[in-house]
């Protein structure tokens, strides 16, 4: 740890700033969420307008964002761009969020680009009109600055939540916006219909951008067109599968096919596309898969995920956090498992649900002769899920990103990602 104790020392300092009220952070305020956009706006002002010359892809959605972005980002590397990405959120470790050509932002270089921005925030906290930036804005000014640094010829962005309101919508005239598909998560900040998540997540759209969905609800797609129309942008309505991988592809297929990018480069980077905790294969014998799937269609990704593999037992362990819809999740996954058990994670600045609140609310689903074991330690749960397992069950952990990414340190611990810029 102390061979990347300046990267350690900048992070703290950023999680120090966790606790302002800001959309990522599920804190907003819901009378005046312009204000989040425009203490953005002023701190990137402050540092120059380091988004201005870049080109972006802006990529929004429920559930498949995160994939959709990494795909397009090796799409274009194989067709020999110098591309970026920024994703959200990490699995492992921070430096995980920002990428450019085939590796992380290093730990010294993010530590740098901190110190750069110190007065800068101090400024901001002490003359700016909206306050000082919170985590998030801060980290998204990073990855910009970084980008900036490394002369990237196009960004793939993916949105933190919803859109609309969202720190990275301050960028201007993307070349595309995207939105992989509509469903309920974070009503609490989105709205409490589709419609309403479907028309903040729509607020990346704007003018002189080509726009892309893999969404197929007319009454969403009439929304969609709708707001095209009114902004004089192209729709394209992406016919995807059921399949939710071969949706993501086939809405980076057409991306790519609009940037003009050959289809070798195309099949190439879709290929070659590999993401942490997206039902990722740790091990065999027995077989250990992490997913970080924390909303119904993930989840629902996930179990189509599961019918095509052969095993005897399903042993799950389940953690979530407490601003979820547990009962749609649950009733999804929960009524397959043969042995489960129900941890926590532990971040800062998310909250976890109770292991009992969640046991309480899997018991309409759960068969009566399944064992149930609450473990406060998720690395404890781990061990116990490998002790009881045999070598043709699988073992899964799901419902958090924050679960799979601690679980997933037994395989790649933090320093190792750091040394080696990659997650695998």
């Amino acid at each position: 740890m102390y061979k990347f104790k300046r990267y350690y020392d900048a992070i703290s300092f950023l999680e120090g700033l966790s606790n302002i009220p800001l959309r990522g952070d599920y804190l907003i305020d819901t009378q005046n969420p312009e204000k989040y956009l425009k203490r953005m706006r002023y701190f990137l002002s402050l540092l120059g307008d380091p988004d201005k010359n870049l080109k972006f892809i802006h990529i929004t959605g429920t559930a498949g964002k995160g994939s959709v972005t990494n795909m397009l980002h090796e799409v274009l590397l194989a067709s020999g761009k110098n591309v970026g990405s920024f994703t959200s959120p990490f699995v492992t470790t921070s430096l995980e969020k920002i990428k450019v050509k085939d590796a992380y932002i290093s730990p010294d270089e993010l530590a740098d680009i901190v110190g750069y921005l110190k007065p800068f925030i101090d400024e901001a906290y002490l003359k700016g009109p909206y306050g000082r930036p919170s985590y998030f804005e801060i980290f998204l000014a990073i990855a910009l600055v970084y980008f900036k640094n490394k002369k990237c010829e196009i960004v793939v962005l993916e949105v933190g939540l919803g859109g609309r309101y969202d720190a990275t919508n301050i960028i201007e005239n993307p070349l595309v916006t995207a939105i992989t598909n509509i469903d309920y998560d974070h009503t609490e900040v989105l709205g409490k219909t589709l419609k309403k998540i479907a028309y903040d997540k729509a607020g990346i759209i704007k003018s002189g951008s080509a726009f892309f969905t893999g969404e197929q609800r007319p009454h969403l797609i009439r929304l969609f067109k709708e707001i095209c129309k009114e902004k004089s942008v192209v729709f394209n309505q992406v016919r995807t599968k059921q399949d939710y991988k071969q949706s993501n592809e086939a809405l980076v297929y057409k991306i790519a096919e609009y940037l003009k990018i050959k289809d070798e480069f195309i099949n190439s980077g879709i290929k070659n596309s590999k993401l942490p905790c997206r039902f990722e294969v740790m091990q065999h014998s027995p077989l250990v898969i992490l997913d970080g799937a924390h909303n119904r269609l993930k989840v629902m990704s996930a179990v189509t995920n599961l019918k095509k593999l052969s095993y005897k037992r399903l042993i799950v362990i389940l953690a979530m956090a407490d601003n979820k819809d547990h009962d749609s999740m649950l009733k999804e996954i929960i009524p397959l498992i043969d042995h489960l058990f129900i941890t926590r994670f532990q971040i800062k600045d998310r909250k976890c649900s109770h292991p009992k609140e969640l046991l309480s609310k899997s018991k309409k689903y759960l068969r009566e002769e399944v064992p149930v074991e609450i473990l406060l330690d998720c690395n404890q749960a781990l061990d116990k899920a490998l002790q009881i397992a045999k070598k043709d069950d699988l073992v899964l952990a799901v419902g958090s990103f924050f679960l799979a990414g601690e679980l997933r340190k037994r395989w790649f611990p933090e320093d190792y990602i750091l040394a080696n810029r990659r997650s695998f």
